[in-house]
């Protein structure tokens, strides 16, 4: 099984490296505005599909491990929910931003994993072998359902500005090139605040299974 934890691990950590790549060689993409997803239309995509494949590797691997650890219907459910994660991630890489299964692959693998991060979470801290690690289990539990609604409202005030500012929104509606003097636009940083809080919480998980 620790093999399992370990490939959580690993496939985690390069998800995370492949996402800071993409910042540093597609710096066309300002990362205060622009989500992850848009760096499929750059000209590095194979590390978009790369970030993509490694997180749901990430969630898969931690998923089949903690099958066999939880012991109750609710956890064995968020132990289901964080597998459904994990599949919902990898068709991110799969069905980029142009594909029309993308939106499927977001309400896939965006929604579900907070929930199993609560399920799973305050299941684990109640076992006698995970009880000395609560506070880091559960503050990076709450942090993965923070971060969507702090997402939530960066977006919505960022594209409440857009349309004050006059710019055209909606799927015909042409590129968005840069923004507009007065508007706050931070859906980019909550965005991948959002990806790391999702990623690290599954990477502390499975090295709290590690410890002796």
């Amino acid at each position: 099984m620790k093999i399992l934890a370990n490939l959580s691990i690993a496939s985690g950590c390069l998800s995370l490296l492949c996402l800071l790549i993409l910042n540093f060689v597609s710096p066309e993409f300002q990362p205060s505005w622009r989500m992850v997803s848009e760096y499929a239309t750059g000209k590095n995509k194979g590390f978009l599909t790369a970030f993509f494949i490694l997180w749901g590797a990430c969630s898969i691997f931690l998923a089949l491990l903690l099958w066999n650890v939880v012991g109750t219907k609710w956890a064995s459910l968020g132990v289901i929910l964080l597998f459904v994660s994990g599949i919902g991630a990898i068709m991110g890489g799969l069905f980029d931003i142009n594909h029309p299964k993308h939106g499927l692959a977001f309400a896939l693998g965006v929604p579900t994993l907070p929930v199993a991060a609560l399920l799973i979470g305050y299941h684990l801290v109640g076992l006698e072998n995970w009880s000395g690690s609560k506070t880091s289990i559960l503050l990076s539990t709450h942090a993965t359902w923070f971060s969507v609604v702090l997402m939530a409202l960066a977006m919505m005030v960022m594209f409440s500005g857009f349309k004050n500012a006059g710019v055209q929104l909606g799927k015909d509606a042409p590129p968005i090139e840069s923004v507009p003097d007065g508007v706050v636009a931070l859906g980019g940083y909550a965005n991948r605040l959002l990806v790391f809080c999702y990623i690290f919480w599954t990477i502390l998980v499975a090295k709290t299974y590690l410890k002796p």
